[in-house]
Formats: C-alpha cells, sequence, structure tokens
C-alpha cells in the first residue's frame, strides 16, 4: 500500500499516518528525516543536500526524489509507504509518478482530509486560551497568526495537487471534520475497497486461460458430435435420393416391357397373316378366314392388355 496524505495544517494527517502504519505493516516516510539521514550516511545524493542545506537553501527536487528512490527500496518499505512532506507541488507529484514507474510501482490513493479552515483556526485559538491559562508555554508556530500564513500557502501550492490526483483517479476525500475515530474508519473502508478492485483486476487474466484448457478439452467430443451430424446428413440425403431412383429403374423397366409386348404382339400380327395368306392361297373357304382375324384380334387385344400392366 503507498499513500500520500494531502489536507491542510491541522487536519490531523500525523495521527492518521501513525494508524495506517500499524494496520497496514507500512512505514512512514518524512523527507526532512530522510534528508537528515541521508546526509548522516553520508550517501551521494546526502553529500549534495548537505552543501545546499549548510547554505541554507532549498534542496531540489531532484535530490529529493534521488533520496525517496533510495529509501523507498530498503527492506522496511516492501509492503509500503506513506509520504509525508512529498509532494508539495505538481511537479513533485508528476516526479514522484515517473520514479515509481521505472520501479514497477504505482501509487494506491491520494488521501485528502479535507476540513472547515475557520473550525481549525477555533481551535487553534481554544487550544492556546487552555494553554495559557494553565500556565503552559504556547510554541510560536501553534498561534492562530501562524496557522493563517500556513494555510494561505497551503492553498497556493499543495491544494494544487488535488486537481492533479482528482484527474489521475487517485484521489480519496475524507471529512477531516468527523471524530479521529470517524476519519480512522472512513479511510480504512476506502482503501479496503481500494485493494478489493485490484484483486479483481488481476482475476480475468486467469480465466480466459482456464476457458482455453476447457475448450482443448472438449474439442474431441465436438469433433466427435460433427463427424456423426455430417455422417446423419449423408444418410437423409441417400435415402430421399433412393424413391427417385426406384422410380426412375421402375419406369425403365416398364418401357422394357413395353417395347417387348410390341414386339411380340407385331411378331403374332404377321403370323396370323401370313396363315391367312396360305390358307386363301388354298382356297378356303370364307368361313375358314373369320376364325383367324378373330384370333388376330383376339392376340392384339392380349397385348395390349400387357403394355397397360
Amino acid at each position: 500500500m503507498r499513500l500520500i496524505l494531502l489536507g491542510p495544517p491541522g487536519a490531523g494527517k500525523g495521527t492518521q499516518a501513525h494508524r495506517l502504519v500499524e494496520r497496514h505493516n507500512i512505514v512512514q516516510l518524512s523527507t526532512g528525516d530522510m534528508l537528515r539521514a541521508a546526509v548522516a550516511a553520508e550517501t551521494e545524493v546526502g553529500l549534495k543536500a548537505k552543501d545546499i542545506m549548510a547554505a541554507g537553501g532549498l534542496v531540489p527536487d531532484d535530490i529529493v526524489i534521488g533520496i525517496i528512490s533510495d529509501r523507498i527500496e530498503l527492506p522496511d518499505a516492501a509492503n509500503g509507504f506513506i509520504l509525508d512532506g512529498f509532494p508539495r507541488t505538481v511537479p513533485q507529484a508528476e516526479a514522484l509518478d515517473a520514479l515509481l514507474k521505472s520501479k514497477g510501482l504505482h501509487l494506491d490513493a491520494a488521501v485528502e482530509l479535507r476540513v472547515n479552515e475557520s473550525a481549525l483556526l477555533q481551535r487553534v485559538e481554544a487550544r492556546v486560551a487552555q494553554m495559557m491559562e494553565r500556565g503552559e508555554t504556547v510554541r510560536i508556530d501553534d498561534t492562530p497568526e501562524v496557522l493563517s500564513k500556513r494555510l494561505a500557502s497551503y492553498r497556493t501550492s499543495t491544494e494544487p495537487l488535488v486537481h492533479y490526483y482528482s484527474e489521475k483517479r487517485k484521489l480519496v476525500t475524507i471529512d477531516g471534520m468527523m471524530t479521529i475515530e470517524e476519519v480512522t474508519a472512513e479511510i480504512n473502508r476506502v482503501l479496503a475497497a481500494i485493494l478489493a478492485a485490484d484483486e479483481s483486476a488481476k482475476k480475468p487474466a486467469r480465466k480466459p486461460a482456464k476457458k482455453a484448457a476447457a475448450a482443448k478439452r472438449g474439442s474431441a467430443p465436438v469433433k466427435k458430435a460433427a463427424k456423426s451430424a455430417k455422417k446423419a446428413a449423408k444418410a437423409v440425403k441417400k435415402a430421399k435420393k433412393a424413391p427417385v431412383k426406384a422410380a426412375k429403374k421402375a419406369k425403365t423397366a416398364k418401357k422394357a416391357v413395353k417395347k417387348t409386348v410390341k414386339k411380340t404382339v407385331k411378331k403374332a400380327v404377321k403370323a396370323v397373316k401370313k396363315a391367312v395368306k396360305s390358307s386363301s392361297k388354298a382356297k378356303t373357304s370364307k368361313s375358314a378366314k373369320k376364325p383367324a382375324k378373330k384370333a388376330g384380334k383376339v392376340a392384339k387385344k392380349a397385348g395390349k392388355k400387357r403394355v397397360k400392366r
């Protein structure tokens, strides 16, 4: 879990950061602490920062980014971190995004604690009054005047980060005017939803592989079914053609029978005529011709009946 807490001075970022560190087993990284540690360790970027800090100048963004880059590679930052005091400007946020991308990491959320500035000033005034009544020393930076200046500085330099992370869809806005416990509960609820969404986004990558394996396992039965369907289609087609072929064969046979009967009848008629001629030559009587003609007609009639069948 990699987070940034945004909000004006007095919004309660320090309290919520401490609770997030314990809940998610992550580290809180303060740019001031990291700079001092780098200087003490005399790292390359630490030595560069040392000279600038000694001269009272502001440490450039590239040096701060270099220190953050070294710090988040340490083992205790493996589970994530909360950045405290960085980024403060949009260019710093862009540099941080580039750094995380180069390491194959990403920011999970920028949590904004939104508060009412007038209410913050009233709180500080009340606290200062109570400390003075008890006779306690009031810190110079813990007065309404100083807070007003810090709020103005936040609005001009740091508040644009709210719009930057909103456009990146990384912004989570929490009502900082709730009680400390309520703010903590709301932050935990939102972060749990973000983690759940990240987990669900990873799952679809596995599903296509499972579907492909299932498809491969089921390919053999599908092919077998396709072959069976193809065979059945051929059988149906063949069955449809069978009556047509049978009809053609019957028609051919009928023609052959008709042709044969015609030939037979023709031969019979010729034979009768020949017999008639022979009988006339032998000078047979008219009574002898009639039976012969009658026989010819009977034979011809019989031939026609066979053809009709």
